[in-house]
């Protein structure tokens, strides 16, 4: 028989794996008695885990839902599948959980075995995942990513090679703050030890970041909060198109559709003013059918010869 830690993890697996267990046929897994079944049983219920019993000939065990999400017990299999999604909504499929995601697969991959993490990053250089826009992905590394959320935690200085908008890579010593996510880009926020003020830095031109192990105690960041630097930080790069279009829609529909892109002003009950600045005039041309109503364009006049072009392409196809 197994000792008492390793038989009572044994048993919360066995239980989360089945609704339900008769008593009999869990002891029985166990290799124990049914009396000493029922002393695991109490032990895990002093552990915060909610075991309901039901009595008789024919009684059995089973997990409830607690009033909070106990530590869970997984296999190899599912390890490897609860990284691999993550990775997945970290990149953004899933709407609003991508940095949440980043979090948790920090926590899973500074506890998993490396053969499980081979297995991990075999499956993920396999894979392309697709965007309905035709991009893959937000091109940045998941072990860049969990590397960078766990410096933040825990307050690590790091050692990053960074490629700027030029090309140019620089050495950057710097104190990680947070990680935000923008439309579809991934920044970290830190106090750039060699510049000597605060930076933030597109994790997709972060190469190797490296910690140092050497903490720090966090400094005041000169914002309300870290997406707050990053977007004030963008609105003083220089931009070469700012768009303006008006929209034959409710405000409350543009911002749902696509207001994390652009600033959504409201005319009168049925038409918007939307304002956004871009790279590319194809995004703004993706955003505004999306809202599937009819618009004006305001600004840029290259805008409507792009629009046109598409119009054109459409047709013919």
């Amino acid at each position: 028989m197994a000792n008492t830690g390793t038989r009572t993890l044994r048993l919360l697996s066995l239980l989360q794996t089945h609704r339900y267990w008769q008593g009999t046929e869990l002891a029985e897994r166990l290799g124990v008695s049914v009396r000493t079944l029922r002393r695991d049983i109490d032990r895990l219920r002093e552990l915060g885990y909610p075991v309901e019993a039901q009595r008789g000939v024919d009684g059995g065990y089973q997990l409830a839902a607690g009033a909070a999400l106990p530590p869970l017990v997984i296999d190899d299999e599912e390890a490897v599948a609860l990284a691999v999604g993550l990775q997945t909504a970290a990149q953004g499929a899933v709407e609003g959980i991508a940095e949440s995601s980043v979090r948790v697969l920090a926590k899973v991959a500074q506890v998993m075995p490396a053969r499980l993490r081979h297995r991990v990053e075999a499956l993920r250089t396999m894979t392309v995942p697709a965007g309905w826009d035709g991009q893959t992905g937000t091109g940045v590394d998941p072990g860049v990513l969990t590397a960078v959320a766990l410096a933040c935690r825990d307050s690590e200085r790091l050692r990053i090679t960074y490629t700027s908008a030029d090309g140019r890579r620089t050495e950057r010593h710097v104190e990680p703050h947070r990680l935000v996510r923008l439309g579809r880009r991934w920044y970290l926020v830190a106090y750039d030890l060699t510049r000597h003020d605060w930076r933030s830095f597109r994790v997709d031109r972060l190469i190797e970041p490296e910690s140092t192990g050497t903490r720090f105690r966090p400094r005041e960041l000169p914002a309300a909060d870290a997406a707050d630097f990053v977007r004030a930080g963008l609105d003083n790069l220089p931009r070469p198109y700012r768009v303006e279009a008006l929209v034959d829609a409710p405000a409350s529909v543009a911002r749902e559709r696509i207001g994390r892109w652009c600033t959504v002003e409201e005319v009168d009950a049925g038409q918007c003013r939307i304002r956004m600045t871009t790279h590319s005039l194809d995004w703004p041309i993706m955003s505004l059918g999306v809202l599937g109503a009819d618009f004006r364009v305001i600004e840029p006049p290259e805008l409507l010869d792009r629009i046109h072009d598409w119009g054109a392409r459409f047709q013919r196809a």
